[in-house]
């Protein structure tokens, strides 16, 4: 695929990040790691774009543009991982390298959180790495794009 483009997907309640139990998701804002993963994705020739809702079908239009648009994706959905089936139906219909994201570990708090409908279509599962994570998972999109 020549499309060089990682879509960023965020999920519910992600635009309150820096705000929202920082003893769970850290001070850092979704502002803040936008601007790093688009100075290291130039870093790494390729570009990354952000999106974030809180409703769900908006979540699948974007998955949906990104069939066209990118060439890896990679979703923190949220509240939605544990409740989605139509966003993983939708990530289903994208052919890209799929990463999911989460800054805490999910597997670590409340039991209805460690079930996911994302991780049976995503190529790889990111978690617990607080809002570094985003940067990890930048790199491993853009390494699997310029080896795709």
């Amino acid at each position: 695929m020549s499309v060089q483009e990682i879509l960023v997907i965020n999920g519910p309640n992600l635009n309150l990040l820096g705000q929202r139990q920082p003893e769970i998701y850290g001070y850092d804002t979704l502002a803040s790691i936008e601007e790093k993963c688009s100075t290291l994705a130039k870093e790494l020739g390729v570009s990354v774009r952000f999106g974030q809702s809180n409703h769900e079908g908006a979540i699948i239009d974007m998955i949906h543009e990104a069939r066209t648009k990118s060439a890896a994706l990679i979703i923190n959905a949220g509240a939605y991982t544990h409740t989605s089936v139509a966003i993983h139906d939708a990530l289903k219909t994208f052919e890209g390298y799929i990463i999911e994201l989460h800054i805490s570990n999910p597997h670590a708090r409340e039991e209805f959180r460690h079930t996911s409908w994302i991780s049976p279509v995503a190529d790889a599962v990111m978690a617990g790495a607080g809002a570094y994570g985003y940067e990890l998972a930048t790199r491993l999109a853009a390494e699997k794009i310029k080896t795709a």
